[in-house]
């Protein structure tokens, strides 16, 4: 019976570890994506005139 427990908790352990891997991947993904598309407009701002 404890053998029982004891396997279910490893597997949600790893679960959660992969799933905060695969978060932390996409964030900083994210966050990369961003940083280089507000350059670009900061940079393509001078050509705009009203």
């Amino acid at each position: 019976m404890n053998e029982k427990a004891y396997k279910t908790m490893g597997i949600t352990g790893a679960a959660g570890i992969a799933v905060g891997i695969v978060a932390l991947v996409v964030g900083i993904t994210v966050g990369v994506i961003s940083v280089i598309s507000g350059t670009k407009l900061l940079k393509d701002r001078k050509g705009l005139t009203f």
